[in-house]
């Protein structure tokens, strides 16, 4: 109920100075992504999945971590302070 995922393929993309096959990954959460521990074992398990059913090496998948406060996130006319 609290996750949400958009893909979008075949967008022109440079990783690293190549244009090869690549992928970004941005995850944005609610006290979950707020320290660098987290986000290693959080990373490691995106590049696991990414990795296996992307067929792209860990080399090109970049993921970025952004940490969200309750009240930056509106769903059912309200903000998830409240919810």
């Amino acid at each position: 109920q609290r996750v949400n995922v958009t893909v979008r393929s075949g967008l022109p993309m440079v990783l690293s100075g190549s244009a090869e096959p690549c992928a970004q990954l941005v995850v944005s959460s609610i006290g979950v992504v707020g320290t660098a521990e987290q986000n290693q074992q959080h990373s490691a398990r995106f590049f696991d999945v990414l990795t296996a059913q992307l067929g792209l090496g860990a080399e090109r998948i970049v993921i970025r971590f952004y940490p969200l406060e309750p009240w930056q996130i509106g769903k059912n006319r309200t903000v998830m302070t409240f919810l």
